[in-house]
């Protein structure tokens, strides 16, 4: 009989050991990047989000991307409680903290 992984689970992946992950506003590293218990998102599984394809170092499309994504938060009554100038330099912060560029 093999492993089986569920959905609900995910093989390790040694590439995301050292990943800075954004959180309500601060870098953080991976262990440290938590949101309470009492969140919407937690609680109620309400949520939205959007795929960027980062490629020679650039987002494609990312105005686009993030229209969308507000349009999406806007559907479901979620306040991001961000303008989308600042999700845009909340993704170039992540994008610098990580090194990546593709």
């Amino acid at each position: 009989m093999t492993d089986h992984v569920s959905t609900h689970q995910a093989e390790e992946d040694a590439r995301n050991e050292a990943i800075q992950i954004y959180v309500n506003g601060r870098i953080l590293p991976k262990a440290q990047a938590v949101v309470s218990v009492y969140d919407a998102g937690f609680m109620l599984g309400d949520g939205v989000w959007e795929g960027i394809r980062l490629y020679n170092n650039r987002w494609s499309f990312i105005d686009e991307h993030i229209d969308r994504l507000f349009e999406a938060a806007m559907a479901i009554d979620l306040d991001i409680r961000m303008t989308k100038a600042q999700v845009i330099q909340a993704v170039l912060d992540t994008q610098t903290a990580n090194a990546m560029t593709t």
